[in-house]
């Protein structure tokens, strides 16, 4: 299962969570709060506070970095 931490209304988290739409990908959406300082569920998976994050439980992987994601799922995923 991946899981996707994300806020609303952040271009990065959508171009994320439309690529996983497009691939076909199931995965879960946890919104975070809108001040950095309040992110701790994210500073806890992913050890800093910045979106998105995603979680690859199957993979074991943990990334941090739109850009990053997207290669990583073209990589994994298409």
């Amino acid at each position: 299962m991946v899981t996707l931490y994300q806020l609303e209304g952040c271009p990065y988290c959508e171009l994320v969570a439309d690529r996983l739409d497009e691939l076909e990908v199931d995965y879960e959406s946890v919104w975070t709060e809108g001040l950095h300082s309040k992110r701790d569920e994210v500073k806890r998976v992913s050890g800093q506070r910045q979106v998105p994050v995603i979680v690859d439980d199957e993979r074991g992987v943990t990334m941090p970095e739109s850009e990053r994601i997207l290669d990583y799922l073209e990589a994994n995923y298409a």
